[in-house]
């Protein structure tokens, strides 16, 4: 490993951990040359991409950001930590993944992501759905919290839908 400071070509390896669930290898590194630390993150590279087939039929590699992104905007303000976002964005495409999707569409994984902001937070559930579902009047804001309220009242009284 090249050291970003000198150049280098040789550096030693001080400690290495796994991060993001096992997913990724860290490793604190240093530089024999000029005593510089830096960190790296190893990531094992898939072989197969997930793809997502967007609204107008194009098709695109599957950008774990987007989503990180997307959920980021609708608990902005919110008490909504990085890492519950990250959590969420990471399981959808470790779901989807898991299912053995190779290309998905754009509404699928909007539900995902509804589904989940759902359990994280009903106000950002609803900032994401009113652009996801494309709510166009007052009406379809009212519709979507009545529904809500209405499952938590279902929820509190112990019964099922």
């Amino acid at each position: 490993m090249r050291c970003p400071s000198c150049g280098a070509m040789e550096t030693r390896v001080i400690e290495t951990r796994t991060a993001d669930e096992g997913r990724v290898v860290r490793r604190r590194r240093e530089c024999p040359e000029c005593s510089s630390r830096f960190t790296t993150y190893e990531k094992a590279e898939e072989k197969r991409t997930l793809r997502v087939i967007k609204k107008d039929g194009s098709r695109e590699t599957f950008g774990r950001d987007k989503i990180i992104r997307g959920i980021g905007r609708a608990c902005e303000k919110l008490p909504v930590s990085l890492e519950q976002i990250e959590d969420l964005a990471s399981k959808i495409e470790d779901d989807l993944k898991a299912e053995g999707y190779g290309e998905v569409s754009v509404s699928e994984i909007g539900r995902r992501v509804m589904e989940g902001l759902r359990k994280i937070n009903q106000v950002a559930y609803v900032r994401f759905a009113s652009v996801y579902r494309e709510f166009t009047d007052l009406q379809s804001f009212q519709h979507e919290i009545a529904r809500l309220i209405g499952e938590k009242e279902v929820s509190r009284n112990g019964e099922e839908d």
